[in-house]
């Protein structure tokens, strides 16, 4: 169980996109140096529903991966103005 309420969100979210299409297991451990992932997921061969339906998601579970949802969104580079002397 998560502290962070997103990510225990985003888990729950993607495991309920992505049953039709495959097996999802949340808060996997891997080793050998014991971590946890998120999300894995393993397409089945023949999936209940298309994966065309999710978008790029479903582009990206037509193979077993790894999901790490994140709630800290990018910022944009900062440039300087300033001239190089």
């Amino acid at each position: 169980m998560t502290r962070k309420p997103h990510d225990q969100f985003a888990k729950q979210y993607l495991e309920e996109l992505l049953t039709p299409l495959g097996n999802v297991e949340t808060s996997r451990e891997i080793s050998p140096e014991i971590r946890q992932v998120d999300v894995w997921f393993v397409p089945t061969p023949s999936p209940a529903t298309a994966a065309e339906n999710l978008g790029l998601l479903g582009r990206m579970a037509t193979t077993a991966c790894l999901l790490e949802p994140s709630a800290i969104h990018p910022t944009p580079p900062r440039y300087s103005t300033a001239k190089a002397s």
